[in-house]
């Protein structure tokens, strides 16, 4: 697949009956292209305080997205007005700096999904940062997917091993993006708008990118800079629904309700402002409208689906053969649009099984691919709008109607595939991975399905 990171919009658009995973990766660039933070940040940009008041302008943040974010803001933010910070994001996720673009804001690498000590380094010196502002000063919080791995900072009594574990159980747990965040919000001392508390009496304006349905800020990289409506009991219902363990003291804590978080109402969130600069909406929009201006009806089922990426692969497909069989609910040629965040539950195997690899998006396709059997005219690519898919190097995966038979030709059944979570190890030998290496923003999964 040619480079997502910048795509052009007067690329032509291939055709789709004669090169349909063209024609589906085209929308998947049209998609990432919308949410670029240089596309879209200059509107929500606050004023810089005057240079009479004295405040300074402080860029803080974490997340994927995180270093083109920044890059944004310096070639945005007027040339004379005084600018510092420092921004975490992602291993190998910093995007070449643009020729003549001065460095005013300090960029960090960290790990992700699983925080590591990096992350916990630039927590700390981001918090002490904002130590001892004032009301003539400004925070700028660069926030997106991401940012709960690469901003973390345990709470008392929690080690970072501790985080790591824990971290590494809710991944695998099958839990929902807003269950994860909740426990992580109670576990931190920079999470769920504490971030926000350790800033004051300064203004802060939070700039936010978002990969979770519903587009709650709240949710968004835990929330550091926004309230928390969730509770510590809530966190506790989480770690026991999933049987995930915490130290005994800490879960103590949590049951007592003393690692409570900043709730709506509070004090210290008065006069902030957050500003929602990119959307998975307004990402399936963008490639809906090229899918149109190539001559195909499009329908976007919707941008908040969860649930197991196996599972939506599967009532993805019924929908695509009742559209290819019988013409309902929608007519062919067609293509069908969803975004999210799915999950995907690690079975466990039997000792010496090779560990499976894969995402959530190679997981879609395996459900998918499963439920189509071949299905005639179906094509679809489900891959994350980062560009990688979980832990691996793909974004996502393509099927096609051949796709079950040309892996049976190789001793491959999809089934036995699923069962190990191996969606990079199935779609590899079919050359059905599509990678596209790190697009600089994150507005979750991608899925589309073109019917012909």
């Amino acid at each position: 697949m040619t480079d997502a990171k910048t795509p052009s919009p007067i690329t032509p658009i291939p055709d789709a009956a004669t090169q349909p995973r063209e024609f589906l990766e085209h929308l998947y660039r049209a998609a990432v292209a919308r949410a670029l933070p240089l596309e879209n940040t200059a509107r929500y940009l606050p004023k810089p305080p005057t240079p009479e008041s004295g405040g300074r302008t402080i860029v803080i943040g974490a997340g994927k997205a995180g270093g083109s974010m920044a890059q944004a803001v310096e070639a945005l933010w007027p040339a004379d007005a005084p600018l510092e910070g420092l921004v975490v994001t992602r291993y190998h996720h910093i995007p070449p700096r643009p020729e003549g673009l001065k460095k005013r804001i300090e960029l960090v690498e960290a790990s992700h999904p699983v925080p590591d000590a990096a992350g916990l380094e630039a927590a700390q010196r981001i918090l002490a940062m904002v130590q001892g502002l004032t009301e003539n000063d400004l925070v700028l919080c660069l926030i997106s997917g991401g940012g709960s791995a690469l901003l973390t900072l345990p709470a008392e009594g929690l080690t970072l091993e501790d985080k790591q574990r824990i971290n590494k159980a809710l991944l695998n747990s099958g839990a929902n993006i807003s269950e994860m965040n909740c426990v992580r919000k109670h576990l931190s001392r920079i999470k769920g708008g504490r971030l926000a508390a350790a800033c004051a009496p300064a203004r802060v304006v939070t700039l936010t990118i978002s990969d979770v349905p519903g587009d709650d800020p709240s949710i968004i990289a835990s929330g550091p800079t926004v309230p928390d409506a969730t509770s510590c009991a809530e966190a506790v219902a989480i770690l026991q629904r999933y049987g995930i363990e915490v130290p005994g003291a800490i879960m103590s804590l949590l049951e007592q309700g003393a690692l409570e978080t900043p709730k709506p109402g509070d004090a210290v969130f008065k006069g902030h402002e957050v500003h929602m600069i990119a959307t998975p909406q307004q990402s399936l929009e963008a490639a809906a409208a090229v899918a149109r201006a190539a001559g195909l009806q499009a329908y976007i089922l919707s941008d908040e689906m969860e649930g197991e990426s196996r599972e939506v692969g599967k009532v993805h497909a019924a929908l695509a053969r009742a559209v290819a069989l019988k013409g309902q609910p929608f007519s062919k040629p067609c293509v069908i649009l969803s975004g999210g965040e799915t999950t995907v539950t690690i079975r466990k195997q039997p000792e010496g099984t090779p560990k499976g690899r894969g995402g959530r998006a190679g997981e879609f396709c395996l459900g998918l691919a499963l439920a189509l059997q071949g299905q005639s005219g179906v094509y679809a690519l489900a891959a994350d709008t980062d560009g990688i898919d979980g832990v691996e190097d793909n974004a996502g995966a393509f099927v096609a109607p051949d796709t079950l038979q040309r892996a049976l030709a190789q001793g491959m059944k999809v089934d036995q595939y699923l069962d190990r979570n191996d969606a990079y190890g199935y779609f590899e030998p079919l050359g059905g991975l599509v990678v596209t290496g790190p697009t600089h923003t994150n507005v979750n999964d991608f899925r589309a399905l073109l019917i012909l």
